[in-house]
């Protein structure tokens, strides 16, 4: 493991601890958090599956 990738973790950790506080500050329920997440989850999903299929139709 190199010093970009220690340096990328800890940064990707902080990211996390910043998200997951700024959710926790809305004081939601646990379901009501799991369904955001899902939903989340979902659009990024679909963004992924469209991108990739416009990917493959690109020459080059």
């Amino acid at each position: 493991m190199n010093e970009g990738m220690i340096i990328s973790i800890v940064a990707m950790l902080g990211w996390l601890i910043l998200a997951g506080s700024a959710l926790a500050s809305f004081k939601l329920g646990w379901s009501k958090m799991a369904q955001l997440a899902l939903v989340w989850f979902a659009i990024f999903a679909g963004l992924f599956v469209i991108a990739d299929l416009l990917g493959a139709r690109l020459p080059g």
